[in-house]
């Protein structure tokens, strides 16, 4: 019997080619209204023509994960949307992603400035600022010397937002991008100039609107980060 979805700490939100993926336990469903196409793993074939729109697919082991990866993953451009995948032990799965991929460390922060927000433009892209854990610290302080580094600014540190787990390859090498974000509120943004060291070309600071319109240009694990900030307004509002 299934439940309806209600959020997990173990819960991954996973983006593979920009493509979100909701990996739930194996009793869990998607919110009503989410998807519009049902795969049952154990009793039909996945193929590429059946991931269409936003589909949920259960009963998945490492074995369907491992081609369901391998589908997104490939050249050819997929009418896939958004991905809800309930699987069968969710902890051989994550075993099986961190034997599949390199994992690398990292966090960054959604900044406010009053009623603003602070958008970077990286690689043709609207992005917020992020970097690599170094070696013996902590995820909060990652966040915010990443923050300060790329922007030259100096922010205070807030609540932790959410964790996004994003796909990219570097050197043929495929590799798994564990991101904690953080909310900031600006102390000094006086001296404020993009690192174009880190290929940053601009940076921003932008009403609600004008995020939404930048949105638009950005990667969805991005506008996932901004979805969270605002459900977990509302929840406290």
């Amino acid at each position: 019997m299934f439940l309806r979805y209600e959020p997990r700490l173990l819960d991954m939100n996973l983006f593979v080619n920009d493509i979100p993926i909701r990996i739930l336990h194996t009793d869990e469903m998607p919110p009503h209204g989410h998807v519009n196409f049902e795969i049952d793993a154990s009793a039909e074939a996945i193929t590429k023509a059946k991931l269409f729109h936003h589909v949920w697919i259960h009963q998945v082991g490492v074995q369907d994960m491992d081609l369901i990866l391998d589908l997104i993953n490939s050249k050819v451009p997929t009418n896939l949307f958004s991905l809800y995948v309930s699987v069968k032990d969710y902890d051989a799965l994550k075993v099986f992603l961190m034997s599949k991929f390199k994992v690398i460390k990292a966090a960054g922060g959604l900044i406010k400035k009053k009623d603003k927000f602070l958008m970077i433009y990286r690689m043709k892209k609207w992005d917020l600022p992020k970097g690599k854990k170094e070696s013996g610290e902590r995820y909060k302080e990652t966040a915010v010397r990443e923050v300060e580094e790329e922007c030259n600014i100096s922010v205070k540190l807030g609540k932790k937002i959410c964790t996004t787990w994003h796909t990219y390859t570097m050197n043929k090498n495929s590799m798994l991008k564990k991101t904690r974000w953080y909310e900031m509120e600006v102390v000094d943004d006086s001296r404020i100039k993009p690192s174009l060291e880190e290929d940053i070309e601009e940076i921003r600071w932008m009403t609600q609107k004008e995020v939404y319109h930048a949105l638009e240009n950005s990667y969805k694990s991005i506008r996932f980060v901004f979805e969270e900030y605002y459900n977990r307004k509302e929840k406290i509002s």
